[in-house]
């Protein structure tokens, strides 16, 4: 057993440990990150980066009354294992387990849910004012990566820290890299910082220098114009000092030391610091040192090797990927948008081909969706490449910028549905209920993985907005299922014929139709199969004949009820004679944990067994 064990039974212990004994315990951390997540998977290098820094926050605040906000939350195991967790880590990120991200509702040390970035700045800053109005005097401290400070929400919230002075602490984790390499003028900025590492010695210089000028000691206001107009020389761009904070740093991110003596002096400091602490991502693994954004979230792997566990299997995102290259050699037109995340959304290849034609905005959503509406309106056929769950973050620019100025561009949603043990704040169950009801969006969603491929041929003439929402990984479907090559707005696919009633299905929820119709024509029942490559507009027109003939028409889909496929599909029966003979499969009006895919279609009634027993009693069958 070692320090984990035997000294740390509650946070506080930490400031028992000498300085040596920490940095002990930072091994012994290490070696425990690698060793677990190398059996569950989860985010690894985040993790490795941040070891001594989350020790050092444990040495210097007090977490019974203090308060910390992680940015994003992936790089929270170190915290969570000197937070008494450390025993729940076998079971990281499965169903009724450990959450990979800070969760509320686990512990009182975690206190606030965070899993999309740029969002701790304006949490803190929250929290700390709630804290001012009841005249209490606990600290505030948002923990933030140099890759969410590109995300226009941190640099709003920094923007009203400065303007109000609130008392808070806001350090910076500048490791260099988000989830892909940092892009943009914030990287470039915090570059020349790194690289002008005595900049507090060199502002007590510059000061020491002012102070010596005559009438020094009773300078005005003219002469502090002359002050800062010899610091602005002499030092680096004063952004964070210009926006109100006080600015410390940088430091080195691994020495406990030191990172423990610059976040003492901010607690004596009043008023907004920014505290800019330099890390190495996945420090102590070298195979995450080498590849950070392989390790960023990582499945189980070999610990000798650093390679996953399982063969490499052809992806949505490969097949998006190489259909964009196919594509853009052709068609000088076509460019592609991402938000951090070129190798996440399969465009590496792209981004290495045609840099000029790969637009990295950094986590900067919004900005995003906007840009490709100026790229449409400039002439050029923009490609959206982002998950599900952080297209939520741009859904007025999708609706403002793009849908009412009907402009010809394409969002590639990646994640959409369940994408499992990243739990709520990353399903991509919340889409169609979002897209559906914009007008001159139209949506679709692929049976299979070359289907995804004939779909974005279909796009590239497309004029107007246009989703197309895939799953993670790959299909289910092993070649069975030829993809539709020709589209028609509002027209479905019919893949088996039915004497009892349809399983219209849309996305990677054909798969399970074809599975669940073969299922069920061993309970005596006929069911067939449609593909609805549609979800907006649907096929009316089969709807209504089905209907007409006395089917039953039974709706699945991998997003919310409300809002999304069935929904579409009521709304398309309204008024029929049997438009009571529809019944819909989704998700409820809940959040969805974390936990394997196939475990939470089960929890939520999209489980095999639970359909059969549904459909039988809609049928009229026992």
């Amino acid at each position: 057993m070692g320090m984990l064990d035997e000294r740390l039974q509650k946070p506080g212990d930490i400031k028992k440990m000498t300085i040596e004994e920490l940095k002990d315990l930072s091994h012994e951390i290490r070696t425990f990150l690698v060793e677990s997540v190398s059996k569950t998977g989860g985010h690894l290098a985040p993790n490795l980066g941040v070891v001594e820094l989350t020790i050092s926050l444990f040495n210097v605040f007090d977490l019974e009354k203090d308060k910390i906000i992680y940015d994003v939350g992936h790089q929270c195991y170190v915290h969570k294992i000197l937070t008494g967790r450390k025993a729940g880590f076998d079971r990281l990120r499965q169903y009724g387990g450990l959450s990979g991200f800070p969760k509320r509702d686990e512990s009182p040390y975690d206190v606030f849910d965070t899993g999309h970035s740029s969002t701790s700045i304006s949490a803190a800053l929250g929290m700390a004012r709630a804290r001012d109005l009841k005249n209490e005097t606990h600290e505030v401290i948002a923990v933030i990566g140099d890759g969410a400070l590109t995300g226009g929400m941190a640099l709003e919230a920094l923007n009203d820290v400065g303007d109000q002075k609130t008392d808070l602490i806001v350090v910076l984790n500048d490791n260099e890299m988000s989830i892909s390499k940092n892009v943009g003028g914030i990287s470039t900025y915090l570059s020349q910082l790194r690289a002008f590492p005595n900049y507090e010695r060199a502002k007590k210089e510059v000061q020491d220098l002012v102070d010596r000028i005559p009438l020094g000691k009773s300078i005005n206001r003219s002469m502090d114009k002359v002050k800062e107009g010899i610091k602005s020389m002499l030092l680096p761009d004063m952004l964070f000092e210009n926006m109100g904070l006080t600015y410390l740093g940088p430091v080195d991110g691994h020495n406990i030391k030191e990172i423990s003596k610059i976040l003492t002096i901010a607690k004596e400091i009043k008023g907004p610091k920014l505290v800019h602490v330099l890390t190495k991502k996945g420090k102590g693994y070298q195979s995450s040192e080498e590849r950070p954004d392989k390790f960023h979230g990582t499945p189980p792997f070999d610990m000798a090797s650093g390679q996953p566990d399982g063969k490499s299997m052809l992806n949505y995102a490969k097949v998006f990927g190489a259909t964009m290259v196919e594509m853009a050699r052709s068609n000088d037109n076509i460019v592609a948008v991402v938000a951090a995340m070129p190798d996440g959304t399969g465009l590496s290849t792209f981004k290495d081909l045609y840099p000029k034609r790969l637009f990295d905005v950094g986590i900067a959503e919004q900005h995003a969706v906007t840009l490709a509406a100026g790229l449409a309106v400039g002439g050029m056929k923009p490609y959206v490449a982002l998950y599900s769950t952080f297209l939520q973050r741009a859904y007025d620019q999708l609706i403002h910028d793009v849908c009412i100025q009907n402009l010809p561009v394409t969002f590639c949603i990646d994640r959409a549905g369940l994408v499992g043990d990243d739990g709520e704040t990353h399903q991509g169950i919340l889409d169609l209920s979002f897209l559906t009801p914009v007008p001159n969006m139209t949506i679709m969603a692929p049976k299979s993985l070359e289907e995804l491929r004939y779909m974005l041929y279909y796009s590239e003439t497309f004029e107007g907005p246009l989703a197309i929402r895939y799953p993670r990984g790959g299909d289910d479907i092993k070649g069975s299922l030829p993809p539709l090559k020709t589209f028609t707005p509002g027209k479905f696919q019919v893949l088996k014929e039915g004497d009892d009633g349809y399983l219209y299905a849309t996305g990677k929820m054909v798969s399970r139709a074809m599975t669940l119709s073969e299922r069920l024509l061993k309970k005596g029942l006929r069911y067939g199969v449609v593909n609805g490559v549609f979800v907006k507009p649907v096929d009316k027109d089969l709807v209504t004949t089905h209907l007409s003939e006395g089917k039953k028409i039974i709706t699945l889909e991998d997003n919310m009820l409300h809002g999304g496929f069935g929904s579409m599909i009521m709304a398309a029966a309204m008024g029929h004679t049997h438009a009571g003979a529809i019944k819909c499969f989704g998700f409820q009006d809940t959040f969805v944990p974390q936990g394997s895919v196939e475990k939470l279609y089960e929890v939520h009634g999209l489980g095999y067994e639970t359909l059969e027993k549904e459909i039988m009693a809609f049928t009229g069958e026992k």
